[in-house]
């Protein structure tokens, strides 16, 4: 083991030294999107993301939305407030219910977006916005549409179509002005739970002649944590299923859902999904990879990442600790502080109820030199140790650093030397692996940054 150096200071100035930037997750730390539906209006312009906005550990969603766009993919901008059921902005006059995942649509000018709510039959509604980020207005009922989230979608030839529900997926022709669907023309099944793994959060697109159902798949382990897709050369189908794109599984111990769509934007293809936080099935974060379709139209399969987007990370720059992109355990992202969104203030967030051989994974980072150090900073409990490790989690081990007992509420930024394998180099793209261990059955730490010298 090297050489350590251990600091304490306060919590507020441990956090606020934690400012450099990465991909994923796209919003900040306190701010929660789930069900993320992007959307590049045109070429060139911003991307806009609409989705749900969680906000309690004991309900999903809320009473409102927020927009997000960026015009580079790495840097997103917060809409608030742009729809509500309730409230200041109440723009659903005939009823109070909680806001679910919503889609967008654009005609000739106008933004229409596409909500659903609980309770039955008033589930579908639409509101108009006269830009991409609202604010939308007017909400009205989408009669005859009694399931959860629609997607909205123009075929080649111009007719608009709405898809929909739970395990079982609907369609049906929107009328012209979209404000109402011709029940003469739903169809029901046109993918299953048993055929396809549907379960619900559909997205319709087209791509080189095929259609793709893109939605939340049950296939891996019997809840919907992954987003799979299902491929067909006509519209109404029938759909062939063809796998996952990807699984969040791994993002929190107590993950249950995924939600997302794909976009091009710019000649790129992404896949936008989200990722539970705070040990719970809510507090749920979008995030974005790139994506890409083989000759057969098929989509290769990713992983989750720190990255996103971005492409590699800077390893010698500070990574905050609650953008892992895989843990292991008990451990989990957890909340500090809220965000202030009235202020566009973001909040606090790090990895908490860290136990005995739990593990935090971080993909990737491009190492141009070799590293010497690496400085973390962490809330000593019961304490332990840490071993870092790139590539994998047994080898090559870089450091392993010593977290004494602590109060649970006083930092520790701790340096020490990186001792990695003579025969091996580290320069180029890898990820890096923490592994904690100490006392079983006691939180051993809270972990918030790391950078490597």
């Amino acid at each position: 083991m090297g050489r350590t150096l251990r600091i304490y200071l306060p919590l507020a100035a441990a956090l606020s030294v934690v400012t450099a930037w990465a991909q994923n997750p796209i919003v900040p730390q306190g701010m929660y999107m789930a069900d993320p539906s992007a959307h590049q209006w045109k070429a060139g312009g911003p991307v806009y993301v609409y989705g749900s906005r969680d906000e309690a550990l004991d309900y999903y969603c809320s009473y409102d939305y927020d927009v997000w766009s960026s015009t580079d993919m790495k840097n997103f901008k917060l809409h608030p407030y742009v729809f509500a059921s309730r409230g200041d902005n109440d723009e659903v006059k005939y009823n109070e219910e909680l806001l679910f995942a919503p889609d967008c649509l654009e005609k000739d000018g106008k933004y229409y977006l596409f909500y659903c709510q609980g309770g039955s039959p008033d589930v579908e509604g639409v509101a108009v916005g006269e830009t991409p980020a609202g604010p939308f207005k007017a909400g009205k009922l989408l009669k005859g549409a009694w399931q959860i989230d629609p997607a909205v979608f123009v075929d080649t030839d111009g007719k608009p179509y709405l898809f929909y529900g739970q395990f079982s997926a609907k369609a049906a022709r929107l009328a012209d002005d979209l404000m109402s669907i011709d029940r003469s023309t739903i169809t029901d099944s046109i993918i299953t739970e048993r055929d396809h793994s549907f379960h619900e959060g559909i997205q319709v697109l087209k791509r080189d002649g095929w259609y793709y159902l893109v939605y939340a798949d049950i296939s891996q382990r019997g809840m919907p944590t992954c987003i799979g897709y299902s491929m067909s050369r006509n519209l109404m189908g029938p759909y062939e299923y063809k796998g996952v794109i990807v699984d969040n599984f791994g993002c929190d111990p107590n993950v249950w859902n995924n939600h997302g769509s794909i976009a091009e934007i710019d000649g790129k293809w992404y896949v936008f999904y989200h990722r539970s936080t705070n040990g719970s099935e809510r507090m749920r974060k979008a995030c974005v990879e790139p994506i890409t379709f083989n000759p057969d139209g098929t989509i290769n399969r990713v992983e989750m990442t720190t990255q996103g987007a971005a492409g590699p990370l800077n390893p010698f720059e500070t990574m905050e600790a609650w953008r892992t992109c895989y843990l292991t355990g008990d451990a989990r992202i957890s909340l500090v502080k809220p965000a202030d969104y009235r202020t566009n203030t973001p909040g606090m967030e790090m990895v908490t109820d860290i136990r005995n051989n739990n593990t935090a994974a971080f993909r990737y980072f491009d190492f141009t030199r070799e590293p010497r150090k690496i400085t973390i900073t962490v809330v000593p409990e019961a304490g332990g140790t840490i071993e870092v490790y790139a590539n994998t989690l047994s080898l090559p081990r870089l450091a392993v650093i010593d977290v004494p007992e602590g109060n649970g509420n006083t930092p520790m930024t701790i340096t020490a030397d990186v001792i990695p394998e003579p025969s091996m180099s580290l320069i180029g793209v890898r990820p890096i692996f923490f592994r904690f261990r100490g006392e079983n059955g006691k939180d051993l730490m809270k972990f918030l940054s790391f950078k490597f010298e």
